[in-house]
């Protein structure tokens, strides 16, 4: 064995070396790697999840609107869906309930959900239950009064969430929806892009859950192309409450829900 082939060698014993040491140190600390690290388990804890997503054989998606500032294309959205024949779904703020209680009505009126988005728009994972329970119960009286429904679907603000905020809201009977497509549409983009990011978005499939937002600035615009687009692909565009499974159900590491095994 000459000296290039002998350090080659050497090489190679470092490497797996390494590569065991790693191993053992992942599981002398007992992580649970998974991918996007939605996941992570130390000990006996684990993350809880929202629904990102649903498994299903039908080839439905949810498009959701965030509504927590303005009301100026609301009208133009509800017009819109009404063209295609389209139920949504809304999750609005207290602040946006009590500014717009009409918007409130018409959304209803119109049969989408209606959504729970947190009274402030806090981060939610920085507050304690007796906070969480708050931030959520006050935008359920405020509908309930408006409305007389009891709202059942919780979206936390910037999708920030920690195991207190999922156990708040399944205290309260709700159950904590996220979202698997961003439209990204509350930046300045224009209608194409925002149209591509949801249409060409490589999580895009059957029980996904879409990200819009009430007050993006090109939000309507882009709307009828989403629409068409997600159409001429299959797709049948329902509320995320005819899109979930509200009971036996299992999650997996990416916060998509399936049927519970028996």
């Amino acid at each position: 064995m000459n000296l290039q082939e002998e350090n080659a060698k050497i090489m190679s014993f470092i490497k797996v070396g390494i590569a065991v040491l790693s191993i053992i140190a992942i599981f002398g600390l007992g992580l649970n790697y998974v991918p996007n690290a939605i996941t992570v388990t130390t000990g006996s804890t684990e993350k809880k999840l929202p629904i990102y997503c649903v498994d299903t054989d039908k080839k439905q998606v949810a498009i959701s609107f965030d509504a927590a500032w303005g009301n100026e294309q609301t009208s133009g959205l509800l017009d819109c869906l009404k063209k295609y024949n389209v139920k949504a779904t809304f999750f609005m703020t207290g602040g946006w309930i009590e500014k717009y209680p009409e918007d409130v009505k018409n959304i209803y009126a119109a049969g989408h959900d209606l959504g729970n988005h947190s009274e402030n728009h806090k981060q939610m994972s920085k507050l304690s239950s007796s906070q969480c329970t708050s931030e959520i119960t006050s935008p359920h009286t405020k509908v309930k009064e408006l409305t007389g429904i009891d709202m059942t679907l919780f979206r936390p603000p910037f999708g920030d969430y920690n195991n207190t905020l999922i156990d708040s809201v399944h205290s309260l009977g709700y159950h904590c929806i996220q979202w698997d497509v961003d439209s990204l549409d509350w930046k300045d983009y224009d209608a194409k892009t925002i149209t591509n990011r949801i249409l060409k978005d490589k999580h895009l499939g059957n029980g996904s859950i879409i990200l819009m937002h009430n007050g993006g600035k090109h939000t309507l615009e882009a709307l009828p192309s989403i629409i068409e687009g997600l159409q001429k692909e299959g797709y049948e565009l329902v509320k995320i409450s005819d899109l979930i499974l509200t009971k036996d159900y299992e999650m997996d590491q990416e916060g998509r829900q399936h049927v519970a095994k028996p």
